[in-house]
């Protein structure tokens, strides 16, 4: 008899080689020999968003496809530790100690982080489940270092794009009436009201757009090399950012998912230096090497977008 565990992978595989040509075409609709400065196309009566670099998505044969889904599925490749991870439970009221300003910034997992910039609460790409979808792995640890219930406000929660291990459907619904604003990437506000999040509390903001939060507080949505999607037919359809957040004081970036590219220099000239740079790193791959960066990219960009310091 077949355990639920394999059951999951081998569906997820089947489904994976079923969708497989859907996947390869809506690569090949990518926007080719172009770059934008606004990264939005239109491209066959709709728009498509599209890298600043618009070949970054390289074209994957059907054989490299399958490669890629039997590694991700029944590959093991050390990929998972076999002791549980050292962390250490989040005390809040620390975190906020209104005595101190300055910048405090706690690692919540994978794109989550909770941040103190002067005194304002910043909560980028919330996942407070322990499987945020049937196909992929669950949490390393099944301890949150934090409870949701413990955030009783936010005054800003980022999302850097929306596949599902950024963008959480339970997270973004426990988190509404608690939250001041969600500031999110072009066309990404339409899933939030689908989720009862009320419309003036959502934000939508292209790259290189500023947004000022109160007169201490700026939010800018910069470039990431990346992509979206979230089912089989809306590849590219919303956008991906990373985000400069700057306070009186203090001069934020983060990176959320991206390879390494242009893009860094120049947020750095027009942004930088930064006090605190919190840069992607971990999910590098030869088959996916422009969309995320290796550890000597993420490096490079960290000296380019000028930060003093960074956090992987």
């Amino acid at each position: 008899m077949i355990e639920g565990k394999n059951t999951i992978l081998i569906v997820s595989f089947i489904i994976g080689v079923l969708v497989m040509p859907l996947n390869a075409a809506c690569t090949l609709s990518e926007p080719d020999n172009t770059e934008h400065s606004n990264n939005i196309v239109e491209k066959s009566s709709k728009q498509i968003i599209t890298n600043q670099n618009a070949q970054v998505m390289d074209k994957m044969s059907i054989t490299e496809h399958l490669k890629m889904y039997w590694q991700f599925f029944f590959v093991k490749e050390n990929r998972v530790p076999s002791v549980a991870l050292p962390q250490q439970q989040l005390n809040i009221n620390q975190l906020f100690d209104s005595k101190k300003a300055g910048l405090r910034v706690s690692w919540l997992g994978h794109s989550s982080l909770l941040i103190n910039i002067d005194g304002h609460s910043v909560l980028t790409d919330p996942i407070f489940e322990n499987r945020v979808s049937i196909v992929g792995p669950t949490r390393f640890n099944k301890v949150l270092p934090l409870s949701i219930d413990d955030l009783t406000s936010v005054d800003v929660v980022i999302i850097s794009h929306n596949h599902y291990d950024h963008l959480n459907k339970f997270s973004i619904q426990q988190l509404t009436k608690k939250t001041g604003l969600f500031i999110v990437p072009k066309k990404v506000s339409k899933l939030l009201v689908k989720w009862d999040v009320p419309e003036e509390k959502i934000v939508e903001l292209n790259w290189w757009d500023e947004f000022k939060v109160n007169d201490t507080l700026t939010i800018v949505s910069t470039p990431s090399q990346h992509f979206s999607g979230r089912g089989l037919f809306d590849r590219n359809e919303t956008g991906w950012s990373s985000w400069v957040i700057k306070s009186s004081n203090q001069n934020v970036f983060f990176s959320g998912d991206s390879g390494y590219g242009k893009h860094f220099k120049e947020i750095g000239e027009q942004y930088g230096p930064f006090d605190f740079a919190m840069m992607e790193c971990g999910q590098y791959n030869e088959q996916w090497a422009h969309i995320h960066m290796s550890p000597e990219e993420t490096i490079q960009a960290t000296i380019d977008v000028q930060s003093k310091l960074m956090m992987p």
